[in-house]
């Protein structure tokens, strides 16, 4: 008698990301944008855990703030719109070049010593009047190009080496990562490499929350604190003039936002309550509706301004025929 052989064991496949919005257009839903999401309380405990928030993920640009902060404990002085444009993903408005340029003149740096990859603004209205402008793709145009400046400057004010200043080894990189683990409550679960060329650390969401809480809550004059009240005080160095981060932290008094690249939110209140959030599919068109659901959640109760935020049409021979909509 013979005997088949036996089944291989099937690995075990986690479970789908709840479905945090849907697409809906002419009253027909044609899609779903699905994610994770934690709200932390006043008393920093969880309020609401939604797919896995306690699983890592790169934040991207939302761990912009914890960078910040380790350039100030490296010695770097900066402050007002210098340091809000240290933690920026600024959109390319001609603001945000010639705050630039001056910082990188006010160190002795010039365009060329930055590494971030020639880009276009990352606001579309901007990147279509810089190209009518005849200007071509280039380092400053970069949205981490406030980051990188304030990084090579920190550098040069320690002696560090600056051409290996995106190193994850090197004295300024140990300190971002401590930074981020002293903020987060946990270790960084993997290093990799963002959009910018900048070591990328990897933390859950509930640390990311936890992160930003921590910042809004620092003592007065603490880095954290420094880059908290940097950030809510010049908003549009943050962002820019068209976006959701800049709408949140003007609108909203003490409020921390900072957005990342792949479809990542992070906000502080300023009594603690936070949140975090990250899109599977990447799609930004879903994080602001599921980010306004959020702040309703947490009690926000300026309902202009979250409605703003949420308002994510869907066009049909250029009229609007639908709405990208939370479902939580």
């Amino acid at each position: 008698m013979t005997h088949a052989p036996a089944a291989a064991a099937t690995p075990a496949t986690a479970p789908a990301p709840p479905v945090l919005a849907e697409v809906v257009r002419s009253g027909f839903v044609e899609g779903h944008h699905r994610g994770s999401l934690v709200l932390l309380g006043v008393d920093g405990g969880v309020g609401l855990a939604l797919g896995a928030p306690d699983v890592p993920v790169f934040p991207r640009s939302s761990n912009k703030p914890m960078q910040a902060a380790a350039v100030l404990r490296a010695g770097l002085a900066l402050e007002g719109e210098r340091l809000a444009l240290a933690a920026a993903s600024h959109s390319g408005e001609d603001f945000h070049l010639e705050l630039v340029r001056t910082m990188l003149a006010e160190h002795g740096l010039t365009e060329d010593d930055l590494s971030t990859p020639p880009d276009l603004p990352v606001d579309t209205t901007e990147a279509q009047a810089y190209l009518a402008s005849g200007r071509a793709p280039s380092k400053i145009a970069m949205n981490c190009s406030g980051k990188h400046t304030a990084m090579l400057a920190a550098c040069l004010h320690n002696g560090w080496p600056t051409d290996s200043y995106l190193d994850p080894g090197h004295p300024l990189q140990r300190l971002v990562r401590t930074v981020v683990e002293e903020a987060a409550g946990e270790e960084v679960a993997a290093v990799g490499t963002d959009g910018c060329g900048a070591p990328l650390m990897a933390i859950s969401l509930t640390g990311l929350a936890r992160a930003f809480r921590h910042f809004v809550l620092a003592a007065p004059g603490t880095p954290e604190r420094r880059v908290a009240d940097a950030m809510r005080a010049h908003p549009e160095y943050v962002a820019g003039t068209r976006r959701a981060d800049t709408w949140l932290m003007a609108g909203v008094q003490g409020t921390l936002s900072k957005t990342g690249a792949e479809a990542v939110q992070a906000v502080a209140l300023a009594d603690g309550r936070a949140l975090a959030l990250k899109i599977d599919d990447g799609n930004a068109r879903a994080v602001g509706p599921v980010m306004a659901r959020a702040l309703d959640l947490l009690g926000v109760e300026e309902a202009d301004v979250v409605a703003r935020i949420g308002r994510v049409p869907v066009l049909g021979g250029g009229a609007e025929v639908g709405e990208v909509r939370a479902v939580f």
